[in-house]
């Protein structure tokens, strides 16, 4: 089957990489010019005039990143099963909608407020309290498009350099950790959970990533499969999606944002898992059954950001996977990631010590359980 990819970048990539085995092929329609998945059949269309083509190369379609236009997608399911849906990209292109929609399913949010003008902005921070976070409501990932705001003698300065004609301000939350809940929804309704991941940001960018959680209850891992597999159904959902939360003090989750997609947080699967998300989304689109999702053993993803270290000194750590993405250094870009495995939770979080220090401008990794 040729799988038609929108988007042409590293999670296109491990897609392909993924879906070779099972004699899938990749035709990747790259709409920014500036293609990095080095692999599959890749169409540049800027100018949006080779959609035909693609779409009479391809068998079906999914995609890689969320910031597509809608009206592009939509007209591709006219031709394509497309997988998610083009439903599943409008909501989460638009934080007010996805929060509308966190509401109306009962999945609890910190407490935010919805502003268009810079005397809005001020008049939420005073409401809700310093400190916020004030993000567009459209665009904005890994940190952009957004400010936090510690008095609201800051928001006109916010309002203009967020310039944006409409914010969402979202009150800072008491959290233990940042967690993240990965499921995949087949064509048939099947529904499978990963266990769920606790992140470490650092400047909106994530760092590390490690599954599953020796600290973490049952009735928590329970909770979070609730809230995604409402959205899931609801959204009548085919593929892989992410729902990135906090824990609280008192055991509880707060949903911050989903994403309709394989997910950073989710490489540990890659060698951490008994089948990947990208394995998992490629089964789950073309209607087969979908993989186990158990951990083999603890897993700790690490992001490599900006400039590479040295492949092999890293690939010396015992049990350690380098994943590169074959892209130029710059600052703040994703260029690989180092997948670590290891019996223990205290092993692997020495590992993962090594590995930080080994990568230029990595920050030593702090996890809420050791």
């Amino acid at each position: 089957m040729n799988i038609g990819v929108l988007g042409a970048g590293q999670l296109g990539r491990m897609l392909a990489l993924a879906g070779y085995p099972l004699a899938n092929r990749f035709t990747f329609l790259d709409t920014t010019g500036h293609p990095s998945a080095g692999i599959g059949d890749v169409m540049v269309d800027t100018d949006q005039k080779h959609l035909a083509d693609f779409l009479a190369k391809v068998d079906l379609v999914t995609y890689e990143f969320e910031h597509l236009p809608v009206s592009l997608v939509q007209a591709i399911e006219e031709h394509k099963p497309v997988h998610p849906s083009s439903e599943a990209i409008r909501v989460c292109q638009n934080r007010a909608e996805e929060k509308a929609l966190f509401d109306r399913l009962g999945i609890p949010t910190p407490a935010y407020r919805l502003v268009e003008s810079a005397e809005a902005l001020e008049d939420a921070v005073r409401e809700l309290g310093t400190p916020v976070v004030a993000k567009s409501v459209t665009e904005g990932y890994d940190g952009k498009g957004q400010a936090v705001i510690k008095s609201p003698s800051e928001a006109v300065d916010a309002w203009r350099t967020i310039n944006h004609p409409r914010l969402i301000v979202e009150a800072f939350v008491d959290f233990v950790r940042e967690v993240s809940i990965i499921a995949v929804r087949g064509r048939d309704g099947q529904v499978v959970f990963y266990p769920m991941a606790e992140n470490q940001h650092v400047d909106g960018i994530l760092r590390y990533s490690v599954a599953p959680l020796p600290d973490l209850d049952d009735a928590i891992q329970d909770t979070a499969d609730g809230y995604i597999r409402a959205l899931l159904d609801e959204l009548d959902y085919v593929g892989v999606l992410t729902l990135e939360l906090f824990q609280t003090p008192d055991g509880g989750l707060l949903a911050n944002e989903m994403a309709p997609r394989v997910h950073n947080s989710g490489h540990w699967t890659m060698d951490g898992a008994v089948t990947s998300q990208f394995e998992n989304h490629l089964r789950a689109i073309q209607g087969l059954p979908l993989g186990d999702t158990a951990a083999r053993m603890p897993s700790c993803m690490v992001n490599v950001i900006g400039q590479e270290g040295e492949p092999a000194r890293l690939l010396e750590i015992e049990d350690a996977h380098l994943h590169r993405y074959d892209k130029s250094e710059r600052p703040g870009r994703k260029l690989a990631h180092v997948n670590l495995v290891a019996p223990t939770h205290a092993e692997l979080i020495e590992k993962v010590r090594r590995c930080a220090e080994l990568l230029p401008g990595a920050p030593t990794p702090r996890f809420s359980f050791e």
